[in-house]
Formats: structure tokens, sequence, C-alpha cells
């Protein structure tokens, strides 16, 4: 039997990026220790067994690395975490991780995934953010001196200021970086946000030419070592994300932490941001099962599937892969109206 994965949200920012709709809250150290000691009880209303953790946010490496130590070792005392188990942090570059990351490896931590979003400034303090592209390489270099070889990078596709040709400046970035792992993603634009509210006034490039940097990325990342093995996720050979592979391939997870959702016992079920569980139904039917292996690119049994297909593979949507079907790079762009078409 598959073991599960564990998350834990962590929703502390130093300040709210003006495209995210994840739940966050202004940093604040004291309310941070409060709200590690509350997951700290209401890890102990569980048990299971356990072969991937990931601390994700908001921003994990702002609260001290002794947090995530104290989240970590007492999950390791309540649960069964396997001994190979894949531990990820997510961090914000800043100049002031190194410390950090010692803390991180000597608890077991062994990948972090950090928030380049771009390697060109420009791009990158349009999003929001405050550190730039040499403090982007200096995190990079710190936690390869703190010992890990296991590094995933955020980019972002369709933003502000960004262009076909100003793409290649983040490729180039992300070769001379030699990480093992990328997660793209086009910018959404969602309702509650800032960019919400001034979407009118951003320098935001055309959707035909937001459809060609997507394209582009799938081509350059191949030709720099990284296989994609899902919609937004590219590796290097042994370094899919295996936390996140749990959640396309309906393995189970528990998420602890406000707004965490959890596939756990067949069913779904979230906490609140008032830390109250919600009952979200029961999970895993055929249809959540083609929905999300489709994002990845082994794609699904054609056994599995109900409806007719064969037109969407004839319109270069899906390609046929024997006895599965998967997206094409075309048919990742618009992957909701040929999901729909099958569910």
């Amino acid at each position: 039997m598959e073991k599960a994965g564990l998350y834990f949200h962590i929703p502390f920012c130093k300040n709210k990026c003006p495209y995210c709709d994840f739940y966050s809250v202004k940093y604040c150290e004291s309310a941070a220790r409060d709200y590690c000691i509350l997951l700290c009880d209401e890890i102990k209303k569980y048990s299971g067994e356990f072969d991937t953790v990931y601390f994700g946010g908001g921003t994990p490496s702002i609260i001290p690395s002794e947090l995530i130590k104290m989240l970590l070792d007492k999950s390791k005392s309540q649960f069964d975490i396997a001994e190979d188990s894949e531990i990820t942090v997510e961090c914000n570059p800043r100049e002031d991780l190194k410390s950090a990351f010692e803390v991180y490896r000597s608890c077991g931590v062994n990948r972090l995934s950090i928030g380049m979003q771009s390697a060109v400034d420009k791009e990158r303090f349009a999003l929001g953010r405050a550190a730039g592209k040499a403090e982007v390489e200096a995190t990079v270099t710190a936690a390869k001196n703190a010992g890990f070889n296991n590094i995933s990078l955020d980019l972002m596709l369709g933003t502000p200021y960004q262009t076909i040709e100003s793409l290649d400046k983040t490729f180039d970035f992300i070769d001379k970086m030699n990480v093992q792992h990328i997660s793209a993603y086009m910018l959404s634009i969602e309702e509650g946000t800032r960019f919400f509210e001034i979407k009118e006034k951003l320098a935001l490039p055309q959707e035909d030419e937001v459809s060609e940097m997507y394209l582009k990325t799938i081509s350059i990342l191949r030709e720099l070592g990284f296989e994609q093995y899902e919609i937004s996720n590219f590796a290097k050979p042994g370094f899919e994300s295996r936390h996140n592979n749990k959640y396309w391939q309906l393995d189970e997870y528990l998420g602890i932490g406000k707004t965490a959702h959890s596939f756990w016992g067949g069913r779904r079920f979230y906490y609140d941001e008032n830390m109250w569980i919600v009952d979200d139904g029961e999970g895993g039917d055929l249809n959540e099962k083609i929905m999300l292996g489709l994002r990845l690119t082994k794609g699904v049994e054609k056994s599995i599937i109900t409806k007719p297909f064969e037109h969407l593979i004839n319109a270069g949507l899906l390609t046929d892969k024997g006895d599965r079907v998967a997206l094409t790079p075309s048919g990742m762009l618009v992957s909701n109206s040929v999901i729909n078409e099958l569910i």
C-alpha cells in the first residue's frame, strides 16, 4: 500500500503578493509560534504512515527554522515517517537563509522549492517581489552549500513586462543554477487580489504570446535536461516531486493548517481559516481519476474513459499511447476544456 503525503500550511508572509489568492497573513513571530504550537496539538489527532512531508504557504521560510524543526520532530514522534521520505520546504529568496538551511538539513529536510518567478528584476519587482536575481542566486548557492541537491525553482509565465525574448534570460539563469526541478505556472488573475483590481492597467502579454511562452518553456527545458511530467512541472531524471505526484495519482494525503486540504480515508476535507474542519465529501471517483490523471504526461488508461475521445486525438489535443491517452502540449494549453469533454 502506498504511504501518504503530509502537508503543513504555513500562512505567514512579509507582504501579500499582488497576484496571490492563497490564504496568508502578515508575519508576526509570536503569532507564528502560537500557530505552530496549535499545529503540534492538531498532529495528535491523527496517525498514519507517510513518505513525503511538504511545508507550503504562505512563506514557510519566513518563520524561525526551529519551528519547522519542531513540527517535523512532532510529526516523527506521532507518525511513521519513512527514513527515505522526501521533505520539502518552500522558500522565498533572501540573504539570511544560510543558518535556516543548516537547521533544515539537520532535522531531515532534503528538498527546497524556491520562489524565483523570473530572473529579470523588472518582472520580479512587478510581481511584488522584494528580492532580485542576485538574491535568488545567493539563495540557491546557500542551499547547495548547506548540502541540498534537490532544489526546485518556480517560474511564472505571462507576467507583467514579460516577453518571449526576456524568457531567454530566465532560461539562461536556470541553466546556470543547475537545479533539479522547475515548476512553471501561467499567471492567473484571481478575484480578490490586487492584480484583479488593477488588471486593466497591467502590462500583460497577449494570450497568444503566453501560449507561445508555455510551448517554448516545454522545449527549452527539455534541451536543458528537464522532462515534463505534469502540466506545470519539469524534472531532471529521478527528481519528480514525490509529494505533488500524490495529488495527481489520487494517493492519500493529510493537510494540517488553515485552508489545508486532505484526501484521507476516502474522503476530502479541509481546515477553514478558523481551523474548523469542513467535510468536502467523498473523493477518488472515475471523474477525479481522469481530471487529475490527465495533468500527468503519462496520461490515463483508455478503459476508464466512457466518452468519445478520438476527435480530440484528431485535433492534436490528445496523444494515443497504446492503452493510455495523454494531453499533447497544445492540449495542455486548453486542458480544462479537454477534461470537461471527457468527464
